[in-house]
């Protein structure tokens, strides 16, 4: 599959046109993306961003889907930035967003970083959004959320995984907020609505607090086929897995959620690496993706 980045372009209607505020901390950071299926493969048709984000140009794999990485030069982000990523996966298109390395976020004595995510999906369009995890730094605040509508036929593999801090500098659960939503629709209305809160300044050395598990995440699987399967295919993975636990349901119609637990990066990357071939293999039709060979 070879997928074309697409030229860039501006218009005054410029919906990620962004202002400035001198006197406001952090920065305002758009990318605007569309997919379109050409024949057999997927390309990038439209591509815009302003800084702090950028990505980089299609990487060309023995796979249907266009994987794109989306990337955060300055590295990390810091309180006050507001981050809007909108993709846009037209009919038939197939789209796999990552990134580089995980997400860190600094510490934020005003206001927190905020980070919206708005996927559409059309007709039979397939998204897999399979960032590495973020890294909350102690005093930091961090507010995400997703906002996903598919068209019928379209599916959807999502990751939002987080460690408690930076553990080996013993900052675990020290961060000032963290809050992650997500809300996913279809033409027939809601197919979940899912948000947590964590902070606050309340004390993360409590009883029980994730069973001794310092990192943390959740995969959400929508599609119209494959989802008993994946379910099925789930449940020994997570019982089986080495220093990570979870567990698998599905939603009432149309999607499966899981929840994992894993006491270090590695054991949490080799459990949602695993799941997310799972996914593709029972949900796709679709071998794993080595994204961290690249």
């Amino acid at each position: 599959m070879r997928s074309s980045p697409g030229s860039a372009t501006s218009s005054s209607s410029n919906p990620l046109r962004t202002s400035v505020d001198p006197a406001r901390v952090g920065r305002d950071g758009a990318l605007a993306l569309r997919f379109e299926r050409r024949g057999p493969a997927t390309v990038v048709s439209a591509c815009r961003s302003t800084l702090p984000l950028q990505v980089l140009a299609p990487v060309a794999l023995e796979d249907p889907a266009a994987v794109v990485s989306v990337l955060n030069p300055t590295g990390g982000l810091v309180g006050g930035d507001r981050l809007l990523i909108e993709v846009d996966a037209r009919e038939g298109a197939h789209a796999v967003l990552t990134t580089p390395s995980a997400s860190r976020v600094y510490r934020a004595p005003g206001e927190p970083t905020e980070q919206a995510v708005r996927l559409r999906l059309g007709p039979r369009a397939i998204v897999e959004w399979v960032p590495d995890h973020t890294i909350p730094y102690a005093g930091s605040a961090f507010r995400q959320t997703f906002d996903i509508v598919l068209d019928d036929g379209a599916a959807l593999i999502l990751l939002d995984a987080f460690a408690a801090g930076r553990i080996a500098r013993d900052e675990a659960w020290r961060f000032r907020l963290l809050e992650s939503a997500v809300s996913v629709r279809d033409r027939r209305g809601w197919v979940l609505r899912d948000r947590f809160v964590l902070g606050a300044g309340r004390e993360a050395a409590g009883l029980g607090l994730a069973e001794g598990h310092d990192y943390f995440a959740s995969l959400v699987v929508v599609a119209d086929r494959g989802l008993d399967a994946f379910a099925g295919s789930a449940r020994p993975l997570l019982a089986g897995a080495e220093g990570a636990t979870g567990g698998v349901g599905l939603l009432p119609r149309r999607g499966a959620v899981v929840r994992c637990l894993a006491s270090s990066a590695p054991a949490l990357t080799d459990l949602l690496d695993a799941l997310w071939a799972a996914a593709r293999r029972d949900i796709l039709g679709l071998p794993a993706l080595a994204l961290r060979k690249l």
